[in-house]
């Protein structure tokens, strides 16, 4: 066998897990990471989708659940395509090295029978022997019983090297079929996630056909929602007056700067105020899901979430009101130095005015409407300037 050949065969053995497991194992584990997220946004839409139900007829709760099960299996989706294409890479890459190794499989058992061939011949005409002592000197000697050893040696090289060769061979087949497997599991499960997409869509087209037949009904509510909005508007702007009057008269005191400098640098690091949910109405103005034509602007955000779902304070600060806003049922506003946090919709409130509060401390109970929609309204102010609080809780898994 020779040397570069040799040399080819090793560095195919230690290359072959080399790049394909460090990078495609990371991409890999992304992307199953990606998978469990989504599915348990799925999950979580799709319990929550389950109480909105319960009626037996169309609401935005419903729509908003719907859309909400659409977005995340379309992410899953697309995750599950990227595995697919991700593994067909690999796949193709297994075959090269399968191919690979049986060409230099092959070469190397050539190699090996012309040496034992060669290596038989000499023993049925003991030209060993006299090879050896037809040497003209001792020298000449030691030279020739130093190439039969090295020979003989290389013989047994030969061999060891055909059994990593064929071991490594046979593990890459393995793995190769492995893979193609799986990249059939994740195709069977792709077609049944279209199935599912499909079947999703249909139904939100439906809903939406529902509601768009209660077109005077839906204008309505939003109307209601408008003068509710309006009021909690006012709650909170009075309260803010008030707020920076009592600060203006006490000359500001050094406890406000430092709560808001700690509040500010939490940045998109504020837990969710529920564990379970999701937005179903984002900050400021945008189209009214089914009303055309029709914005909606809203002041915080909307989260969705499930029946006596517990609504927790966000940071650490002082119960600035409780109140009760039509529309908007129990309300809770708690101050963090320059900023307020507000959660609306409690059916339920575990606080009171004045109350000192820390991260994570329950504020109250989520209300469940008529429609069986459970829905808080969080809003985040610096003083009287509205911010968007997605921009400030943090990414949820």
């Amino acid at each position: 066998m020779s040397g570069s050949s040799r040399l080819s065969i090793l560095l195919l053995l230690a290359l072959i897990f080399s790049v394909q497991v460090s990078f495609s194992q990371k991409s890999k584990s992304q992307l199953e990471k990606e998978k469990q997220e989504n599915l348990k946004r799925i999950e979580e839409a799709h319990s929550i989708l389950q109480e909105t139900e319960t009626q037996k007829k169309s609401t935005l709760g419903q729509l908003s659940a719907i859309s909400r099960q659409i977005e995340a299996r379309e992410m899953l989706i697309g995750s599950i395509s990227e595995e697919v294409n991700l593994l067909g890479s690999d796949i193709d890459e297994l075959n090269q090295v399968v191919k690979s190794l049986d060409a230099d499989l092959k070469a190397l058992k050539q190699e090996y029978a012309s040496m034992i061939y060669a290596a038989s011949k000499s023993r049925h005409g003991f030209d060993r022997i006299t090879f050896l002592f037809s040497a003209q000197t001792f020298s000449q000697f030691l030279r020739r019983l130093s190439y039969l050893s090295q020979y003989a040696e290389a013989r047994k090289t030969q061999a060891v090297q055909i059994k990593r060769v064929t071991e490594a061979l046979n593990g890459q087949k393995r793995e190769f079929e492995a893979k193609r497997t799986e990249q059939q599991k994740l195709l069977a499960s792709q077609v049944a996630e279209n199935k599912s997409l499909l079947a999703l869509k249909d139904k939100q087209s439906s809903v939406i056909k529902d509601l768009s037949s209660r077109e005077k009904q839906l204008k309505n509510e939003l109307a209601l929602r408008k003068q509710a909005i309006d009021k909690l508007d006012n709650l909170i702007a009075e309260l803010i007056k008030a707020e920076l009057e009592k600060e203006r008269a006490a000359k500001s005191p050094v406890t406000s700067p430092l709560i808001s400098s700690n509040f500010e640098g939490s940045k998109t690091k504020l837990p969710w105020p529920v564990s379970s949910g999701f937005v179903s109405s984002r900050f400021g103005r945008h189209p009214h899901p089914v009303l055309k034509g029709v914005e909606v602007d809203n002041q915080g955000i909307d989260i969705q979430t499930g029946q006596n779902e517990i609504v927790k304070s966000v940071f650490d600060g002082t119960v600035a009101t409780v109140a009760f806003v039509p529309g908007m049922n129990s309300v809770v506003i708690i101050k963090h130095g320059d900023y307020y946090t507000l959660y609306a919709r409690l059916k339920k409130v575990n606080v009171k005015k004045g109350q000192e509060v820390k991260i994570g401390d329950i504020v109250g109970e989520v209300f469940t409407d008529t429609d069986g929609i459970s829905e808080i309204q969080f809003q985040v102010w610096k003083n009287n300037q509205k911010l968007d609080p997605e921009k400030w809780l943090m990414t949820k898994k």
